[in-house]
């Protein structure tokens, strides 16, 4: 969630873009869509994609899986990075939401590298691992419900390869990690998460304060 990067002027986040986002038309056209619906905040920003497609490329992924897809710019930019033979699984509940994820997707000619699962993603996770996919795939990204984040997380575990990486957004949750004042079920979820993969020695990490704070794990 943040459809720009937070605690950035918005002259600095207009520069960001500009100097390092390449949109293609149907992305550009997905974002503008997205910010006319409701719950618009959830889609990540533009120079968020950008980065995910750099990670895309520094690990010659072909293989991402998506833990919430929303209208599906994260996965789209994903797709666009990956070689024709690539293969992204996302998880989501809402087929309305998804649905212009698809509009796009095929607008972009990269739904044949997407296969959308509409159920529980703790039942789709569980699923994979069932079929045999575990250290298969090689980026990650978690973006759903902020409670189930340990949860998520343990299942990409055992998904994604050794030298892969989970990418999980909101990490910052608009400041209120830090600020003592907030004790609402999802804000001390997410604290307890970055605490434990603070402490987490199977992998190395680091808390970007890009969008809603991205946090990068890579799996040693």
């Amino acid at each position: 969630m943040s459809s720009k990067t937070l605690f950035m002027p918005d002259e600095v986040h207009a520069y960001v873009v500009a100097h390092s986002v390449r949109e293609t038309a149907a992305q550009r056209a997905l974002r503008a869509a997205t910010s006319r619906i409701p719950g618009a905040g959830m889609q990540i920003s533009p120079e968020q994609g950008a980065l995910m497609q750099v990670l895309v490329r520094m690990l010659g992924a072909k293989r991402y899986l998506e833990v919430g897809t929303f209208t599906g710019y994260s996965a789209l930019c994903v797709a666009l990075a990956m070689p024709a033979g690539g293969r992204l699984v996302c998880c989501d509940l809402s087929d309305e939401w998804t649905s212009v994820a698809r509009k796009f997707w095929r607008k972009a000619r990269v739904d044949s590298k997407i296969q959308l699962r509409l159920a529980p993603a703790l039942e789709t996770l569980d699923a994979l691992l069932r079929e045999g996919q575990a250290g298969r795939y090689d980026l990650a990204f978690i973006d759903a419900d902020k409670q189930n984040y340990q949860n998520y997380f343990d299942r990409c575990m055992r998904l994604v390869r050794r030298g892969g990486v989970i990418a999980v957004d909101n990490t910052l949750w608009s400041g209120h990690v830090a600020d003592p004042r907030r004790g609402d079920p999802d804000t001390q979820a997410i604290r307890a998460f970055n605490r434990r993969l603070h402490r987490d020695k199977r992998i190395d990490v680091a808390l970007v304060p890009i969008g809603d704070g991205l946090t990068l794990a890579f799996k040693r």
